[in-house]
Protein backbone atom coordinates (compact mmCIF):
# COMPACT_ATOMS: atom_id res chain seq x y z
CA UNK A 1 0.00 0.00 0.00
CA UNK A 2 1.37 3.19 -0.55
CA UNK A 3 2.13 5.35 2.23
CA UNK A 4 2.74 8.92 3.10
CA UNK A 5 6.07 9.85 1.16
CA UNK A 6 4.02 8.28 -1.67
CA UNK A 7 1.14 10.17 -1.28
CA UNK A 8 2.22 13.17 -0.80
CA UNK A 9 4.55 12.76 -4.22
CA UNK A 10 1.65 11.64 -6.19
CA UNK A 11 -1.08 14.75 -4.46
CA UNK A 12 2.22 16.93 -5.71
CA UNK A 13 2.26 15.42 -9.00
CA UNK A 14 -1.57 16.17 -9.39
CA UNK A 15 -0.93 19.65 -8.56
CA UNK A 16 2.09 20.40 -10.85
CA UNK A 17 -0.34 19.03 -13.45
CA UNK A 18 -4.13 20.16 -13.22
CA UNK A 19 -4.18 23.44 -10.43
CA UNK A 20 -6.27 25.67 -12.23
CA UNK A 21 -7.82 23.58 -15.11
CA UNK A 22 -11.09 23.48 -15.96
CA UNK A 23 -12.85 19.90 -15.32
CA UNK A 24 -14.41 19.64 -19.29
CA UNK A 25 -15.98 15.86 -18.32
CA UNK A 26 -15.15 13.36 -15.61
CA UNK A 27 -16.14 10.04 -16.61
CA UNK A 28 -17.78 7.05 -13.70
CA UNK A 29 -16.69 3.34 -15.52
CA UNK A 30 -18.58 1.48 -12.54
CA UNK A 31 -20.57 2.50 -9.44
CA UNK A 32 -18.38 2.05 -6.86
CA UNK A 33 -14.67 0.88 -5.42
CA UNK A 34 -14.31 0.24 -2.31
CA UNK A 35 -17.36 2.26 -1.57
CA UNK A 36 -20.08 3.63 -3.76
CA UNK A 37 -19.16 6.72 -5.89
CA UNK A 38 -21.03 9.80 -4.63
CA UNK A 39 -24.42 10.25 -6.53
CA UNK A 40 -23.77 12.54 -9.47
CA UNK A 41 -20.12 12.68 -9.11
CA UNK A 42 -19.44 13.16 -12.88
CA UNK A 43 -21.99 15.76 -13.28
CA UNK A 44 -20.80 17.51 -10.17
CA UNK A 45 -17.13 17.56 -11.45
CA UNK A 46 -17.83 18.66 -14.37
CA UNK A 47 -17.71 23.14 -15.17
CA UNK A 48 -15.58 23.03 -12.04
CA UNK A 49 -12.10 24.26 -11.74
CA UNK A 50 -9.16 22.75 -9.63
CA UNK A 51 -8.51 25.12 -6.79
CA UNK A 52 -5.34 23.68 -5.19
CA UNK A 53 -4.67 20.44 -3.37
CA UNK A 54 -3.73 18.66 0.49
CA UNK A 55 -2.51 15.38 1.67
CA UNK A 56 -4.32 14.43 5.17
CA UNK A 57 -2.26 10.76 6.77
CA UNK A 58 -2.87 9.20 3.16
CA UNK A 59 -6.07 10.42 1.45
CA UNK A 60 -5.69 13.64 -1.15
CA UNK A 61 -7.90 16.09 -1.52
CA UNK A 62 -8.88 17.94 -4.52
CA UNK A 63 -10.53 21.45 -4.17
CA UNK A 64 -13.00 22.44 -6.11
CA UNK A 65 -13.62 25.96 -6.49
CA UNK A 66 -17.48 25.03 -5.83
CA UNK A 67 -16.93 24.37 -2.53
CA UNK A 68 -16.18 20.52 -2.94
CA UNK A 69 -13.37 18.63 -1.83
CA UNK A 70 -12.47 15.40 -4.02
CA UNK A 71 -11.30 12.96 -0.81
CA UNK A 72 -9.34 10.13 -2.74
CA UNK A 73 -7.65 6.97 -1.37
CA UNK A 74 -5.17 5.13 -3.07
CA UNK A 75 -5.93 1.69 -1.32
CA UNK A 76 -4.14 -1.40 -1.83
CA UNK A 77 -3.58 -1.28 -5.88
CA UNK A 78 -4.63 1.94 -6.79
CA UNK A 79 -2.42 4.46 -9.43
CA UNK A 80 -3.64 7.26 -10.79
CA UNK A 81 -2.67 7.72 -14.22
CA UNK A 82 -1.95 10.96 -16.87
CA UNK A 83 -2.12 11.35 -20.37
CA UNK A 84 -1.88 14.11 -22.44
CA UNK A 85 -2.98 12.91 -25.76
CA UNK A 86 -6.08 11.12 -26.90
CA UNK A 87 -6.75 7.61 -26.68
CA UNK A 88 -8.49 5.13 -28.43
CA UNK A 89 -10.08 2.65 -25.22
CA UNK A 90 -10.30 3.01 -21.37
CA UNK A 91 -7.71 1.08 -19.37
CA UNK A 92 -8.47 -2.13 -17.82
CA UNK A 93 -10.00 -1.18 -13.98
CA UNK A 94 -10.17 2.43 -14.67
CA UNK A 95 -12.81 3.38 -13.17
CA UNK A 96 -12.87 7.40 -12.91
CA UNK A 97 -11.86 9.47 -15.63
CA UNK A 98 -11.51 13.31 -15.40
CA UNK A 99 -10.26 15.28 -18.75
CA UNK A 100 -9.84 18.82 -18.33
CA UNK A 101 -9.97 21.61 -20.58
CA UNK A 102 -6.58 21.52 -22.23
CA UNK A 103 -7.04 17.55 -23.17
CA UNK A 104 -5.11 16.20 -19.78
CA UNK A 105 -7.00 12.88 -19.05
CA UNK A 106 -6.45 11.68 -15.49
CA UNK A 107 -7.01 8.05 -14.89
CA UNK A 108 -7.90 6.09 -11.38
CA UNK A 109 -6.49 2.54 -12.06
CA UNK A 110 -7.23 -0.05 -8.69
CA UNK A 111 -7.59 -3.40 -9.78
CA UNK A 112 -8.20 -5.11 -6.51
CA UNK A 113 -10.98 -1.57 -5.97
CA UNK A 114 -9.73 -0.79 -2.18
CA UNK A 115 -9.38 2.44 -2.90
CA UNK A 116 -11.90 4.87 -2.69
CA UNK A 117 -13.43 8.35 -4.13
CA UNK A 118 -15.82 11.02 -1.95
CA UNK A 119 -16.99 14.31 -1.90
CA UNK A 120 -16.52 16.56 0.99
CA UNK A 121 -17.32 19.99 1.82
CA UNK A 122 -13.89 21.67 1.83
CA UNK A 123 -14.82 23.83 5.06
CA UNK A 124 -15.47 20.72 6.50
CA UNK A 125 -12.54 17.93 5.39
CA UNK A 126 -10.86 17.44 8.67
CA UNK A 127 -14.52 16.53 9.84
CA UNK A 128 -15.48 13.27 7.31
CA UNK A 129 -15.88 10.12 9.14
CA UNK A 130 -12.10 8.82 7.40
CA UNK A 131 -10.47 12.09 8.43
CA UNK A 132 -12.38 12.77 11.80
CA UNK A 133 -10.12 10.68 14.16
CA UNK A 134 -6.75 10.94 12.61
CA UNK A 135 -3.99 11.88 14.85
CA UNK A 136 -1.20 14.87 14.39
CA UNK A 137 0.39 15.02 10.76
CA UNK A 138 4.13 13.68 11.62
CA UNK A 139 5.37 16.41 9.67
CA UNK A 140 3.67 19.08 11.04
CA UNK A 141 4.89 21.23 14.32
CA UNK A 142 1.79 19.74 16.12
CA UNK A 143 3.79 16.60 16.27
CA UNK A 144 6.32 16.94 18.80
CA UNK A 145 7.80 15.43 21.85
CA UNK A 146 5.14 16.90 24.12
CA UNK A 147 2.17 15.44 21.90
CA UNK A 148 3.84 12.02 21.11
CA UNK A 149 4.41 11.52 24.87
CA UNK A 150 0.70 11.82 25.67
CA UNK A 151 -0.28 9.70 22.94
CA UNK A 152 1.77 7.12 24.56
CA UNK A 153 1.23 7.44 27.90
CA UNK A 154 0.35 3.91 30.10
CA UNK A 155 -0.11 1.98 26.91
CA UNK A 156 1.22 -1.39 27.11
CA UNK A 157 1.24 -2.05 23.35
CA UNK A 158 4.03 -2.58 20.94
CA UNK A 159 5.54 0.39 20.18
CA UNK A 160 5.09 -0.28 16.59
CA UNK A 161 1.25 -1.17 17.04
CA UNK A 162 1.39 2.29 19.17
CA UNK A 163 2.24 3.92 15.80
CA UNK A 164 0.18 2.64 13.21
CA UNK A 165 -2.17 3.50 14.73
CA UNK A 166 -3.88 6.21 12.95
CA UNK A 167 -5.02 8.23 16.16
CA UNK A 168 -1.21 8.00 17.44
CA UNK A 169 -0.16 10.02 14.38
CA UNK A 170 -1.45 10.09 11.17
CA UNK A 171 -0.14 8.39 8.18
CA UNK A 172 2.67 6.49 9.11
CA UNK A 173 2.33 3.02 8.00
CA UNK A 174 4.15 -0.44 8.12
CA UNK A 175 7.43 0.77 5.72
CA UNK A 176 8.30 4.02 7.53
CA UNK A 177 7.83 2.90 10.86
CA UNK A 178 10.33 0.16 10.44
CA UNK A 179 12.63 2.55 9.16
CA UNK A 180 11.66 5.34 12.01
CA UNK A 181 12.48 3.19 14.61
CA UNK A 182 15.80 1.55 13.61
CA UNK A 183 16.97 4.94 12.92
CA UNK A 184 16.27 5.94 16.69
CA UNK A 185 17.24 2.50 17.80
CA UNK A 186 14.21 1.68 19.57
CA UNK A 187 12.98 -1.66 19.60
CA UNK A 188 9.71 -2.64 17.89
CA UNK A 189 8.23 -4.84 20.78
CA UNK A 190 9.13 -2.32 23.54
CA UNK A 191 6.03 -1.03 25.27
CA UNK A 192 5.02 2.16 24.38
CA UNK A 193 4.15 3.70 27.37
CA UNK A 194 7.95 3.09 28.97
CA UNK A 195 9.47 5.31 26.61
CA UNK A 196 11.29 8.14 28.46
CA UNK A 197 11.83 12.18 27.22
CA UNK A 198 14.68 11.59 25.71
CA UNK A 199 13.73 8.37 23.79
CA UNK A 200 10.50 9.92 22.54
CA UNK A 201 12.30 13.15 21.41
CA UNK A 202 14.91 10.53 18.85
CA UNK A 203 11.66 9.27 17.55
CA UNK A 204 9.99 12.37 16.64
CA UNK A 205 13.23 13.40 15.04
CA UNK A 206 13.36 10.35 13.24
CA UNK A 207 9.98 9.62 12.25
CA UNK A 208 10.19 13.49 10.73
CA UNK A 209 13.68 12.96 9.08
CA UNK A 210 12.63 9.66 7.37
CA UNK A 211 9.69 10.78 6.14
CA UNK A 212 11.52 13.80 4.73
CA UNK A 213 13.74 12.38 3.15
CA UNK A 214 11.69 9.89 1.10
CA UNK A 215 9.57 12.54 0.11
CA UNK A 216 12.40 14.84 -1.67
CA UNK A 217 13.99 11.23 -3.11
CA UNK A 218 10.28 10.85 -4.47
CA UNK A 219 10.21 14.01 -6.16
CA UNK A 220 13.47 14.85 -7.14
CA UNK A 221 13.75 11.20 -8.65
CA UNK A 222 10.69 11.78 -10.75
CA UNK A 223 10.30 14.58 -13.93
CA UNK A 224 7.37 16.59 -13.12
CA UNK A 225 6.34 13.58 -10.70
CA UNK A 226 4.95 12.12 -13.76
CA UNK A 227 6.64 8.49 -15.29
CA UNK A 228 7.38 7.96 -18.62
CA UNK A 229 3.98 6.07 -18.85
CA UNK A 230 2.34 8.65 -17.50
CA UNK A 231 1.93 7.20 -14.28
CA UNK A 232 2.08 9.74 -11.05
CA UNK A 233 4.37 7.44 -9.52
CA UNK A 234 6.64 7.12 -6.57
CA UNK A 235 10.33 6.71 -5.66
CA UNK A 236 10.89 3.03 -3.61
CA UNK A 237 12.87 4.11 -0.53
CA UNK A 238 16.28 3.18 -0.10
CA UNK A 239 15.42 1.09 2.58
CA UNK A 240 17.87 0.12 5.50
CA UNK A 241 16.12 -2.86 7.04
CA UNK A 242 12.02 -3.12 5.27
CA UNK A 243 12.45 -6.17 3.51
CA UNK A 244 16.12 -7.09 4.61
CA UNK A 245 15.56 -10.05 6.61
CA UNK A 246 19.00 -12.21 6.91
CA UNK A 247 21.28 -8.83 5.40
CA UNK A 248 23.99 -7.22 7.43
CA UNK A 249 22.66 -4.33 9.72
CA UNK A 250 23.88 -1.33 8.21
CA UNK A 251 24.19 0.03 11.61
CA UNK A 252 26.17 -2.31 13.33
CA UNK A 253 28.63 -5.06 12.69
CA UNK A 254 26.83 -7.70 14.88
CA UNK A 255 29.36 -10.42 16.55
CA UNK A 256 30.53 -13.40 14.33
CA UNK A 257 27.36 -15.66 13.07
CA UNK A 258 24.84 -12.79 13.80
CA UNK A 259 22.06 -13.62 11.57
CA UNK A 260 21.87 -9.63 10.69
CA UNK A 261 18.10 -7.97 10.30
CA UNK A 262 15.33 -9.74 12.05
CA UNK A 263 11.91 -10.76 10.53
CA UNK A 264 8.67 -11.14 13.20
CA UNK A 265 5.27 -10.27 12.92
CA UNK A 266 3.06 -8.52 14.61
CA UNK A 267 -0.37 -7.86 13.96
CA UNK A 268 0.10 -9.78 10.61
CA UNK A 269 2.03 -7.35 9.50
CA UNK A 270 6.11 -8.01 8.89
CA UNK A 271 8.44 -6.26 11.10
CA UNK A 272 12.28 -6.17 10.06
CA UNK A 273 14.67 -4.85 12.63
CA UNK A 274 18.46 -5.48 14.45
CA UNK A 275 17.57 -6.92 17.75
CA UNK A 276 21.55 -5.95 18.16
CA UNK A 277 21.10 -2.27 17.47
CA UNK A 278 17.35 -1.88 18.83
CA UNK A 279 16.29 -1.71 22.40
Amino acid sequence: MPELPEVETVMRGLRAQLEGRVIRRAQIHRPDMRFAFPPGLAARLTGARIASFRRRAKYILMRLDSGQSVLIHLGMSGRLLIERTGRNAIPAHEHLTIETEDGTLVGFVDPRRFGSVDLVATAAEDSHRLLATLGPEPLDGAFDTAALAEALAGRRTPLKAALLDQKTVAGLGNIYVCEALFRAGLSPTRLAGTLKRRALARLVREIKATLAEAITAGGSSLRDYVQPDGELGYFQHAWKVYGREGEPCPGCPGPPGCPGIARIVQSARSTFYCPRLQR
